[in-house]
Order: C-alpha cells, then sequence, then structure tokens
C-alpha cells in the first residue's frame, strides 16, 4: 500500500492518499458523495460522473458501506463536508470488499441490541462512542500503572492457572492440567502476597481474574480485569491511601489525555475528578445509615452483608466514592487480619462508588499460627496450601492490600448503563464466544 494520510491530517492543496471504511455512500444523479472513515476522523470523497474517468466512477457505482477502500486526489476546500474539505479522486482501490447486508450499522442510523453488539463487535468498533470507552480504558490502564510506580510499586504477574483456589472451589473453574486437576485463578490474592514478603515489599498487578459464579447482573463478569496492590509494612489505612490516589490519579489522566472520548461520549462536562480525602465509614455506622434511609423491607443488623439495594441506598446518601472499614470478621476471608482490640472485628475494608462496590482489600494475617487457624475456621484445609502458609514461617512482615475491579471502575466513570460495555470480548454464564 502507499503511505496514507490520516484524516485529520490533510489540508487544501495536497495530493494525499487516504484509506478507510466506507461510512455513507450518497447518489445524487450526476455526482456521488462518499464518507470515508477512519480512526482519526471522516472525509468527504466527491466523485462528478462527468469530470472523471470511467475506472473511479465504476468503482463507485459498485461500492457497499463498510468496504475498505484507498483513495488518492487533491484535497480542496468545502465548507458543507466533515472537517471542511473534500477529495476529487484520481483513483479509488477497494481493498476488501463488505457483504451488502451488515449484521448491525456502523453509522449508528439504526439501533442494535447489545447482544447483537458483542455478537459483531468488530463491526460494533468503528462506531466512535464506543471506539471512545475503549480508548478512555486504555487511558486508565496506563495511567493506574504510573500512579503505582509513583508510589514506589513493582509489577508483577502471577500464575493463572493454579492448584488451590484463593477462597475455596465454590467459584472456580476446573481445568485438566497434564492429568492432575487444576482451576484458573480467581485472584492472584495468594502470590501477591509471598511477593510482598520478599523484598520487593510494595507490587502491584493488572491482569484477568476467572470467578465461576452463576450471577447474570449488568455489573458482574465471569472474566474480568483485577488491579491489585499489595505492600509490606502497609496496614489497611496505607492500602486505601494508596487507593484513592489511583483512582484520582485515573480520573484526572481521562481528563488531560482523553478530552476528544470524552466529548464523543457527551461526558465532557459532567465527568469530574473525585475530591480527595475520600469518607471512611465504619460498618456500624454504615448500617444505621442505610436503616436510617428506611429504604429496605428489614432494616440490616449486625453481621449482614450489604445487598445491592442496601449499597444502592447508601451511595445516594454518600453521594461520592467512599470506604466501609471495620467489618465484621466473619464476612471477610481467612487471610485478613482482625484488629488488635477485637477478633470479631476485621482490618477489612471496601471502596464504593455511589453505585456499586469497586474494590475490597484490607491488612492481611501475617502470623503463621493464626493464618492455619483462618483456615480451619472457614473449612480449608490447610495443608492444600502449603506453599503458601509455609513461607509465613520465614519472617513475614506485616503487609495489606486490595483488588479493584477495572471493568467497573471504567463502567461507574463513563456511566455505562452494562459492564459487558467496557470489555472488549466479555465472558458470562451464556457467552463463551466470540
Amino acid at each position: 500500500m502507499k503511505e496514507r494520510t490520516r484524516v485529520a491530517e490533510v489540508e487544501p492543496g495536497q495530493t494525499v492518499t487516504v484509506a478507510g471504511w466506507v461510512h455513507e455512500i450518497r447518489d445524487l444523479g450526476g455526482i456521488a458523495f462518499v464518507i470515508v472513515r477512519e480512526r482519526t476522523g471522516r472525509l468527504q470523497v466527491t466523485v462528478p460522473e462527468d469530470d472523471l474517468p470511467a475506472s473511479v466512477t465504476d468503482v463507485v457505482s459498485e461500492l457497499s458501506r463498510e468496504s475498505v477502500i484507498q483513495v488518492t486526489g487533491v484535497v480542496r476546500e468545502e465548507g458543507r463536508a466533515p472537517g471542511g474539505v473534500e477529495v476529487f479522486p484520481e483513483s479509488i482501490e477497494v481493498i476488501a470488499p463488505a457483504a451488502p447486508q451488515l449484521p448491525l450499522d456502523p453509522s449508528e442510523k439504526v439501533d442494535a441490541e447489545l447482544p447483537t453488539r458483542l455478537n459483531n463487535r468488530t463491526l460494533d468498533l468503528r462506531k466512535p462512542d464506543v471506539q471512545a470507552i475503549f480508548e478512555i480504558r486504555s487511558t486508565v490502564l496506563a495511567a493506574v500503572r504510573d500512579s503505582f510506580r509513583r508510589q514506589g510499586c513493582v509489577e508483577i504477574t502471577t500464575p493463572k492457572i493454579v492448584a488451590t483456589g484463593t477462597e475455596g472451589g465454590t467459584e472456580l473453574f476446573p481445568i485438566s492440567y497434564f492429568g492432575r486437576e487444576a482451576f484458573m485463578n480467581q485472584s492472584p490474592q495468594l502470590f501477591k502476597q509471598l511477593i510482598a514478603g520478599s523484598n520487593l515489599e510494595s507490587v502491584f498487578e493488572i491482569g484477568p481474574i476467572f470467578r465461576a459464579e452463576e450471577h447474570n447482573t449488568p455489573r458482574h463478569l465471569n472474566e474480568a480485569t483485577s488491579i491489585d496492590f499489595e505492600g509490606a509494612y502497609c496496614d489497611a489505612s496505607d492500602a486505601m491511601s494508596v487507593l484513592e490516589q489511583v483512582i484520582i490519579d485515573a480520573h484526572e489522566a481521562v481528563i488531560d489525555e482523553a478530552s476528544d472520548a470524552l466529548s464523543t461520549l457527551g461526558l465532557e462536562d459532567s465527568f469530574m475528578v473525585p475530591a480527595g480525602g475520600f469518607e471512611r465509614l465504619t460498618y456500624d455506622e454504615a448500617i444505621d445509615q442505610v436503616n436510617a434511609t428506611g429504604a429496605l423491607d428489614e432494616p440490616l443488623v449486625w453481621g449482614d452483608d450489604l445487598s445491592t439495594e442496601a449499597e444502592r441506598a447508601l451511595g445516594e446518601a454518600v453521594g461520592s466514592h467512599y470506604f466501609i472499614t471495620h467489618w465484621p470478621s466473619e464476612i471477610k476471608p481467612f487471610y485478613i487480619k482482625d484488629t488488635d482490640e477485637d477478633e470479631t472485628i476485621s482490618t477489612g475494608f471496601d471502596l464504593m462508588h455511589p453505585r456499586m462496590e469497586l474494590s475490597s482489600g484490607g491488612q492481611r494475617e501475617h502470623r503463621h499460627d493464626r493464618l492455619i487457624e483462618g483456615f480451619e475456621q472457614q473449612g480449608l484445609d490447610p495443608d492444600a496450601f502449603e506453599y503458601y502458609t509455609k513461607m509465613f514461617k520465614y519472617g513475614m512482615p506485616p503487609h495489606a492490600g486490595f483488588g479493584l475491579g477495572g471493568e467497573r471502575l471504567i463502567m461507574t466513570m463513563l456511566e455505562l448503563d452494562n459492564i459487558r460495555e467496557a470489555v472488549l470480548f466479555p465472558r458470562d454464564r451464556q457467552r463463551l464466544s466470540p
């Protein structure tokens, strides 16, 4: 192919070669207009039948929408055209013709339901608003990495095929591993704790997790992106501070680096960076606030987890990002340390957006004997986790961390209705392809 010019770079007087998709064709009889679309914009190709050779006009007469074409011609000013310019073609080459009948309309003149869009994701991603979501997602993940690095963290990668589950086997996808039973990892939790016990100390990971939950809601996935942190010599308060900074940095990066994408989504005026100093409610305070709203049929009592309805009522009352701390120990996993003052209260915390939970974390139990007790209390066999527990015999420092849902972060940032819109090829109970 010839060296191509991006649509955003064309200027009057140039002779350019532009490649892209046929977005629209308008044949007005004697003159035709072909709108070519590529990542940086749209360009009008003007084809007057009497002034151009048959080699050009015949190609236009056979074009179908979404075909990939390459156009070479002279750029002229035209105030009525997209971008204020048009191209009079010297040649038009069809690189890849598209079938006349499309499963969905990338021009968005005809809406498509989400399942149709996900079944035809390549076409769906040709729409500017869908493209904008993933441009912002890329910006967010880059900003998250930068934030962790500025906070002194080292990026790691942990196994996704494991012999045992982080939190038991009820939410695990089993696989065959050379004749042995194995599972897709539901969290990097145990591995990142082991690394926090090394001289790397503070670490982070951005990677997939797999949960065999049978949820079928707009905010659950069976394969998701987890943003994880673990820091040696950290307590729960330290981990919350790291998490708060990551959230703020991610929002600031979107405003600084993805303003055009925000504008495409119509969010340029409503998108806000969360104010620092997220409110920290204890579990007891959260229960009291939920009950005070009167939103539930039955009031919550101590020891209850927060239902979706309770989270929604509390989110409306708080109105911004906030933490819930000091959860009952029995609600949190075995590796969460209890407070020194009361073993029925954990150091666990959740980061909440007014719409939903974004992250869960806490200080970890670093004492070997207490860790073994936690396994036994939750009905887990400590021997199955010997690779993990034995390292706690060799000088494990106090440490804390969290796991943050990447898709939930994007979903709440961009006010998306369904978490599947925030992932290219979602996996849920019904969807295994594409």
